[in-house]
């Protein structure tokens, strides 16, 4: 990237987190009539709060994400198809927050919007060049749909969501600014970091306001795309270890969901964090410990980015699943435990 493309991207951060807070000011009192969330079997609060504050992050995001494409790009090129199915991947989310819509007819349009995107890439762009295009291509849709939502089922806690995103796409911008990610994907990290960090003051414990699904689905495949563009770009080792407490804490609890023959497309609070919760520690020590895990994951994908190599990438990787697995193993067990139960 260069010098001026980088000024560009680290201006759009602060940018886009003033008009986030903004919008979310000007938006607070619909959301608090119509767009409240009331407590169930998923909830960590206990009053009804109100949602939807999505809506100001996914537009101040793509807002400022096209404006800093524009000015950077001599030949401007927004993609306008990931931006179009970001917007109806956010409209399904609204719906849904007011009115919730059956499991089917929800992931049918969610798989709709994730398909196109994926169906718009470049042919040449390809992550495995061992494997056929298409069964890639196949497992991406699939791969895709989970982030999408496995970053919904995580944004379950006040700060969850700024603790994962903040770190991921800040870091995301500086792989850009070194040229390890595409300039396009830089600036939409960089508006979609600032965004979070506008929510943040809103979002701290006690939250005063929630995502809803109107943020936290299409901010996955925002966060999705970024995540896959730094994959084709030859660092796929980089592009696993920023969501790895996501993907592991969404996905082993899904297979011991399964597991356990549970109804695993119902809401619950069996995620490793919402059990940290029940197991005695206070929001803020669950969520600081996500915030510095991201750290450590970032600065090990960064170290995969600088060497390059294939023995790197695996010594990163192992690091990585270590430091997660310790943390998931924390958060399973009772904060304070007797000598005979340690």
């Amino acid at each position: 990237m260069t010098g001026s493309g980088a000024i560009v991207a680290f201006g759009a951060v602060p940018l886009a987190a003033l008009i986030c807070a903004a919008l979310i000011v000007a938006i607070m009192p619909l959301l608090a009539r119509y767009a409240l969330a009331r407590p169930n079997a998923r909830s960590s609060h206990k009053i009804p709060t109100p949602q939807g504050a999505g809506i100001a992050v996914i537009a101040a995001t793509l807002g400022v994400a096209a404006g800093a494409i524009t000015l950077v790009a001599s030949v401007p090129a927004i993609p306008l198809l990931l931006f179009g199915a970001t917007i109806l991947i956010a409209a399904v989310g609204t719906v849904d927050d007011i009115r919730p819509i059956p499991v089917l007819p929800r992931l049918l349009l969610q798989a709709i919007a994730v398909g196109a995107v994926l169906a718009a890439l470049p042919a040449d762009l390809q992550i495995l060049p061992m494997a056929p295009l298409w069964i890639e291509r196949a497992g991406l849709l699939v791969a895709a749909l989970w982030f999408v939502n496995l970053v919904n089922f995580m944004d379950g806690l006040d700060w969850m969501t700024v603790s994962e995103l903040v770190p991921i796409t800040l870091a995301l911008v500086a792989l850009g600014v070194v040229g390890a990610l595409p300039t396009d994907a830089t600036l939409i990290a960089a508006a979609l970091g600032g965004a979070i960090l506008g929510f943040a003051p809103f979002n701290r414990p006690v939250a005063r306001v929630f995502l809803g699904d109107v943020g936290s689905l299409p901010v996955g495949l925002l966060l999705g795309w970024c995540l896959l563009q730094l994959a084709g770009n030859g660092h796929l080792a980089a592009a696993v270890l920023l969501p790895l407490y996501y993907l592991a804490d969404s996905t082993l609890t899904l297979v011991r969901r399964i597991a356990k023959r549970e109804a695993f497309w119902e809401a619950h609070r069996t995620h490793f964090y919402q059990r940290a919760t029940d197991n005695g520690f206070p929001v803020l020590g669950v969520v600081g410990r996500v915030f510095g895990l991201n750290l450590l994951l970032a600065a090990l994908a960064g170290v995969s980015v600088a060497f390059g190599s294939a023995a790197i990438d695996a010594a990163m990787l192992l690091a990585g699943g270590a430091a997660v697995a310790f943390v998931l193993a924390r958060f399973g067990r009772p904060r304070h435990q007797s000598p005979a139960q340690a």
